[in-house]
């Protein structure tokens, strides 16, 4: 390794003065198994992430397996003829199974359970023939598959919805779902049915709710409205000449001019989690919005958030100043992905309309709306 760091000196001209700077060996060592180890763990996320991500499909793959070889209404038939009471107490767990499903669905979702034609009429004559007492058993357990199945079918509508929105504000969909489900979980295994038992398309409603819950923080949680209400912000994300030494330099975020002491809001839902003072941003607060969205607010003359709260977009968390490297009272807003500095503006612009779009009720004109998603839901 000593020949592939050899101590190394550069001479430098700037303005007629020559400078001398020596690299030492040391250094150079540091420096490449820095650069190595954060490869390494770049490499290694990612690896995580394609596994979450091709788990995931696996299951899914594996219970439209199951979902295939449902019982047909031959097979249901014959347990009602076998025993009443077994399938009045598997209905009574189904209804269960749909009750606590209600709780955590949004609330314009019920009205999308429909009624089916099909395997479930179909039910309905066999065992109404065979089994007449048992008729009014048979339309419950019909209604309740139609309501199940109408309920998925919205949930995947309205991801594939979620997902389009995601798209089109530079984010990667898949990514931010593998991100949710590296969240630490954990409890006690408490199963629906006493027999571990269930019904396939029950449970593809449970999985269709949760990944559509995934994707609805995540839009809650994107930059949506201006940090700030200056009008409009008068240096812009990207390569700009530093105001103070008057050199190109890289400006990761955008700056809002105001008057000392105006109002800084948050721009979209999420929760504190640095309040301080960092370097040459001055006084900071960060937002993190879950999924690897984080907002940056610096320079600010006091705090109205401690590390924490929990806020909504638009809420006070400190106002305008001109604290840390600053020319003067302004709001330095940035918007970070896994850590990464991207465009404030493509949020700020375009968030507004792409959620409102995304959170209309599925139907013809809003899939359209949405572009052809088809399969994004991985249904």
């Amino acid at each position: 390794m000593e020949h592939w760091f050899p101590e190394r000196e550069f001479f430098m001209r700037s303005q007629g003065q020559v400078r001398f700077i020596k690299i030492s060996s040391g250094l150079q060592k540091r420096t490449a198994a820095l650069a190595l180890t954060a490869s390494v763990a770049f490499v290694g996320s990612m690896g995580v992430m394609s596994v979450l991500q091709y788990q995931s499909s696996l299951e899914r793959a594996a219970l439209m397996e199951r979902e295939a070889s449902v019982a047909t209404a031959e097979e249901r038939l014959d347990a009602y003829q076998a025993d009443i009471g077994a399938v009045t107490h598997d209905l009574e767990k189904r209804q269960d199974f749909i009750e606590e499903m209600m709780k955590v669905m949004p609330a314009d979702a019920i009205q999308h359970g429909s009624s089916e034609e099909g395997e479930t009429s179909e039910l309905v004559q066999k065992v109404s023939a065979a089994v007449p007492e048992a008729e009014a058993l048979a339309r419950i357990e019909a209604r309740q598959i139609a309501f199940v199945e109408g309920l998925t079918n919205y949930a995947d509508l309205r991801s594939q919805q979620a997902m389009w929105a995601l798209r089109e504000l530079g984010l990667d969909p898949q990514k931010m779902l593998a991100s949710a489900e590296q969240g630490a979980r954990g409890g006690p295994l408490e199963t629906v049915f006493a027999d571990g038992e269930i019904d396939p398309r029950f449970e593809r409603l449970g999985l269709s709710l949760t990944r559509l819950a995934a994707l609805e923080s995540t839009l809650a949680g994107v930059p949506q409205i201006k940090p700030t209400d200056a009008p409009a912000a008068n240096s812009s994300y990207g390569l700009r000449r530093d105001p103070f030494t008057g050199r190109a330099a890289m400006h990761k975020g955008l700056d809002f001019p105001g008057a000392m002491g105006a109002p800084i809001y948050a721009t979209a839902r999420g929760k504190v989690t640095f309040v301080g003072r960092r370097g040459g941003y001055g006084n900071v607060v960060e937002i993190s919005h879950g999924q690897g969205l984080l907002t940056r607010y610096a320079h600010m003359s006091r705090f109205e958030a401690q590390v924490g709260d929990r806020v909504e977009a638009g809420a006070v968390i400190g106002a305008i100043g001109s604290t840390g490297r600053s020319t003067g009272p302004h709001l330095h807003f940035e918007v970070r992905v896994n850590g990464t500095a991207v465009n404030p503006r493509t949020f700020l612009e375009l968030a507004p309309d792409v959620l409102k779009k995304a959170r209309r009720n599925p139907g013809p004109s809003s899939t359209r709306t949405a572009g052809n998603t088809q399969g994004d839901a991985g249904v």
